[in-house]
Order: structure tokens, then C-alpha cells, then sequence
């Protein structure tokens, strides 16, 4: 059994965690791969969880030729677009059950909560699903030098949190972002099947099941 560490604040991830945005970002990139005729599937779409929005595109186009780094900025941007208008209608009730709990086991707890996600729309969901405010640093994951499984995202949020990196619970359910947290030297709580979870030091079906106590060494 992992150890319980001494936490000073909390770094969640977004889609997957606390919400599901994945099917909106599986059909705006399917539509997108559909345009240029590229192959995309479910299983395709597998590799992108984590990963933020050019590292996707990359991800997509593979080594084809004709898309220089201005005509991806366009696709990038139109794909953006498909996708805000999956998610207009998003509010509190798209968040996953337990989530809103979870976070404020965490702030009862007088623990600081950042969020560390590779969506540059994460503001606008927060304010949406009203939880905006319980959040005390949101990382712009255009504001760090690589996206997961690199840990600057994550480093970025415990400066952000004035916290040492061991002190700060990682929570994501990809296994690019339980790598990021590893490699960030914080302790890791994933959440979803613990095969596809690999180097987690704590794993959950759901986020219903987040129990602070059995983490934290208060």
C-alpha cells in the first residue's frame, strides 16, 4: 500500500476527472480527419487523451506533406471551433457525480486546488460547470514548454499554488498525465481502469470514489 503523504494542495486534471468533454473533442476531430480524408476512429482517438491540441493535430496528420505551421494553426483552429460548439450547452450538471464533492473535501481541508489541464477552453468550462471559483491557480497549458507526459504543466501548477511538488496530489485519468505527474515528483491518483494506469500510486474507478483521507497524512 502506497504511503500517505503530507499534502498541501490538490492538481486535477479536467476531461476524464471531473467532466466528460471527450466525445465533443472525438467528434470535432473526427470531423476535422473527415475533411482531409484522413482514417480516425475510436481507437485513434485513444492516443490524444492527455494530449493538448497541436500535439493532437501532430498525432493526426503523421508525416503526410502540405501542412506547414500556418495551415495547422488554421485546422487547429477550426477543429477549436467545432468543438465550442459541442460543449454550448455545458453547466454544473455535466460534471461527473462526486466531482464537486471531491473538490470540496479538498478546500475544507484547507488545501489549494489547481487545475492542470491541456485544454486552453478549461476557464470557460469551469465558469460554466460553476466551480471556477474553487480553484486558486488554472494553468494555461500554452504558457508551459511541452504537454504531457512532460511535468512542466504540473510544475506549473504547484509554483502557481506556492507548494513543493512532493506535497501535491496529481489526479488525471490518462496515462500521459499520471507520466507527467510522476516525472513531476508528485504523488499520483488515477482515475479509471488501473491497467491503462500504469506508475499511478493510487487508482479509482470514479471520482465519486475520491476519498481525501486515504491520501492525505493531513
Amino acid at each position: 500500500m502506497t504511503a500517505k503523504r503530507r499534502l498541501a494542495g490538490v492538481a486535477f486534471d479536467l476531461d476524464g476527472v471531473l467532466t466528460d468533454t471527450a466525445r465533443a473533442h472525438y467528434r470535432a476531430w473526427k470531423k476535422m480527419a473527415d475533411t482531409l480524408g484522413i482514417p480516425f476512429d475510436e481507437e485513434a482517438n485513444e492516443a490524444l487523451k492527455g494530449v493538448d491540441r497541436m500535439g493532437s493535430l501532430a498525432l493526426i496528420l503523421g508525416d503526410r506533406p502540405g501542412y506547414d505551421s500556418t495551415e495547422r494553426e488554421r485546422l487547429a483552429a477550426q477543429k477549436n471551433d467545432w468543438y465550442l460548439e459541442e460543449i454550448a450547452h455545458f453547466g454544473p450538471e455535466d460534471l461527473f457525480p462526486g466531482a464537486r464533492e471531491a473538490l470540496d473535501q479538498c478546500r475544507t481541508a484547507g488545501l489549494r486546488l489547481a487545475l492542470a489541464s491541456a485544454s486552453r477552453n478549461a476557464p470557460l468550462l469551469l465558469a460554466r460547470m460553476q466551480i471556477d471559483t474553487l480553484f486558486d491557480a488554472v494553468i494555461d497549458p500554452a504558457s508551459v514548454a511541452a504537454g504531457k507526459p512532460a511535468p512542466d504543466i504540473f510544475l506549473a501548477a504547484a509554483r502557481a499554488i506556492g507548494a513543493e511538488p512532493a506535497q501535491v496530489l496529481g489526479v488525471e485519468d490518462a496515462a500521459a498525465g499520471i507520466q507527467a505527474i510522476r516525472a513531476a515528483g508528485m504523488p499520483a491518483l488515477g482515475v479509471g481502469d488501473p491497467a491503462a494506469l500504469p506508475g499511478a500510486d493510487w487508482v479509482i474507478p470514479v471520482i465519486a470514489d475520491f476519498d481525501l483521507a486515504d491520501y492525505s497524512a493531513g
